[in-house]
């Protein structure tokens, strides 16, 4: 059976930072003549390329990327702006009979779509951010975030305590709404069938790829890179510019640390941010089917594709329609449209 045969298939290639999940994707794609789309937070902003990992030019001359370089580092992207993208650039690759592979290690970004959220409108109120920044400046990122646990643990669990723009945003909408941050994230319609793979590394072996990577991207220029980022007067302030490597380094250029410091903590704090990620991608999780990189990977990859029994067949809301649509299929050996 070919996966053209499944209804609006969409693969996703999830697993932690350096575990290689560029390479196999741009290897798969290649095979099938996919398209990548980007669920990685950190590549939207041009720019920012050596300290992101960003695939590079001559690879998405290969093959197709989309939501990478779609923003400046001062346009923030939202999570409803990027659910609201990858909408419309799936139905853009369906519609010309590709197969999409959504890539990626922002767990909330994917776990946002396979699980189909929708995310209640809640506009910014200014003077309580205003108020909650103040606070954070007074008592710390630590004790900020410590108080969001209180109110509400599960949100507290999936933000980096660091990430004081988060943690305020989460603080924002309980204060606002008087309800918990986690609880506000709905699930609605799942309109797409998923084969999830998840893609593994020994932790020691992952851990020495992460090294090489980050003194790789010393060695291509990535203080240079900060350094034009802050000529062109980008605050050293805006999140995207808050990200791991990115921080430590504008830490080093303002005199604050050394290199050699600026490095030590990059590497410490990536370590940390892979034990984040086991927390969105979990190896007990039924839907994902986890692979060890090795050079079989992708032609595992390839045999899963093709494999009817991987994929989770969902479209729409109504799952047991599309069960009896899928036995229809079965019978007359092709898949009807349900639309």
């Amino acid at each position: 059976m070919s996966w053209r045969e499944i209804p609006y298939p969409v693969v996703v290639i999830v697993g932690p930072t350096a575990v290689g999940k560029t390479e196999v994707a741009i290897q798969v794609a290649q095979h099938l003549d996919a398209e990548i789309v980007s669920a990685d937070s950190r590549l939207f902003y041009r720019g920012m390329d050596i300290g992101t990992a960003k695939p590079s030019v001559e690879e998405r001359q290969h093959v197709p990327h989309h939501l990478i370089d779609v923003a400046e580092p001062d346009e923030i992207w939202n999570l409803a702006l990027y659910q609201r993208e990858v909408v419309r650039v799936i139905a853009d690759i369906h519609r010309r009979g590709k197969l999409p592979l959504l890539v990626g290690g922002t767990g909330q970004y994917i776990r946002a779509i396979i699980e189909g959220w929708e995310i209640p409108p809640q506009a910014p109120d200014t003077r309580l951010r205003h108020v909650l920044e103040r606070w954070a400046q007074e008592v710390g990122a630590n004790a900020l975030h410590q108080k969001l646990e209180l109110l509400d643990p599960v949100a507290a669990q999936s933000i980096d305590p660091r990430n004081v723009r988060r943690t305020i945003r989460a603080l924002e909408v309980i204060f606002r709404t008087g309800k918990r941050f986690s609880a506000q994230r709905r699930r609605g319609g799942v309109h797409y069938s998923f084969l999830i793979i998840g893609l593994k590394r020994p932790r020691p072996e992952l851990y020495r790829r992460i090294d090489q990577r980050i003194e790789q991207m010393l060695n291509q220029g990535l203080v240079g890179e900060v350094q034009a980022l802050l000529a062109k007067g980008y605050s050293p302030d805006l999140p995207p510019l808050t990200a791991i490597g990115y921080r430590e380094i504008i830490q080093y250029l303002e005199g604050k640390i050394s290199l050699d410091e600026a490095v030590t903590l990059i590497k410490r704090r990536t370590r940390d941010f892979v034990r984040r990620q086991a927390t969105w991608f979990r190896e007990d999780d039924p839907r994902i089917h986890w692979l060890e990189v090795d050079e079989w990977t992708v032609k595992r990859v390839l045999a899963l594709i093709e494999d009817e029994r991987a994929w989770q067949i969902y479209c729409g809301e109504d799952e047991r329609k599309i069960q009896s649509q899928v036995s229809e299929k079965q019978e007359q050996g092709r898949w009807k449209d349900p639309g």
